[in-house]
């Protein structure tokens, strides 16, 4: 089920790599390809599983025939209960799953080539620092940023020049190349410094890089990396109002 083959971390540092390809894989099928993870997860079908791959791709399959298999497997079933409850609801179980899946996966490793305490300590810093899949789908990831950021900006007297530097990291909203008046943005600029904090991107959770292209959903406000939704600058050029895979999904359900 494993599309690393014969793949096998063996520091904490490739076990980290590892956790990530696969976390980015899952999380992709839960938000970017919720509906073709959604089709896929037939309750007519067998068990099935939710793989995540070290190589960021994801799989809907059936589990591994060998026992005990190579790797600790996911959760069985996740397709009976598809059609038994809210979706919303439904892909955070799924969210909860593959996180302890991925846990798992990594200590499995740890123990396989015998990481000590202070090994198993650095991993688990590692991973803690990132947030789980279910932050990320429940739309959690971003509130705790804000919050963070404004206990920060709570407990330190920051300059009003400290903030617009923090502010210079904020991404382009390329889906709106129209500016707004000067007189709304005067007045909001500093709320809206407060309110960003570390941008993550609503799809993979992690933060924002200064080098790497990002798009706003004008709905839900979120940002995404533009790789991670599929949208290139050019082409962003051209949207006037950009909505993201989950708020497509809404209305095309609705």
């Amino acid at each position: 089920m494993d599309g690393s083959g014969a793949y096998n971390p063996r520091t904490v540092e490739e076990v980290f790599r590892d956790f990530k390809g696969r976390r980015a894989g899952m999380i992709k099928a839960l938000t970017t390809d919720v509906q073709e993870f959604y089709r896929l997860c037939d309750p007519d079908k067998e068990n099935l599983c939710l793989y995540g791959h070290p190589n960021e791709t994801w799989e809907v399959n059936l589990p591994a025939e060998e026992v005990p298999p190579e790797l600790p497997e996911p959760v069985l079933g996740i397709n009976f209960a598809r059609d038994g409850m809210q979706e919303k609801d439904w892909l955070s179980l799924v969210a909860v799953h593959s996180d302890a899946w991925l846990l798992a996966v990594a200590f499995f490793f740890g123990a396989r080539f015998g990481f000590d305490k202070a090994d198993r300590k650095r991993l688990f810093n590692m991973v803690n620092d990132l947030p789980t899949i279910f932050e990320v789908v429940a739309g959690t990831a971003k509130k705790q940023a804000k919050d963070k950021s404004s206990v920060s900006n709570n407990s330190s007297n920051k300059s009003k020049s400290n903030s617009k530097r923090g502010s210079e990291t904020r991404p382009p909203k390329f889906t709106k190349p129209e500016p707004k008046e000067e007189e709304e943005e005067e007045g909001a600029e500093e709320d809206e410094d407060d309110e960003q904090g570390e941008t993550q991107c609503g799809a993979c959770g992690e933060s924002y890089a200064a080098d790497e292209f990002w798009i706003c959903c004008d709905l839900c406000e979120n940002w995404f990396h533009g790789k991670c939704v599929k949208i290139t600058p050019a082409r962003a050029e051209h949207i006037k109002q950009y909505k993201c895979p989950s708020c497509s999904n809404k209305r095309a359900r609705s």
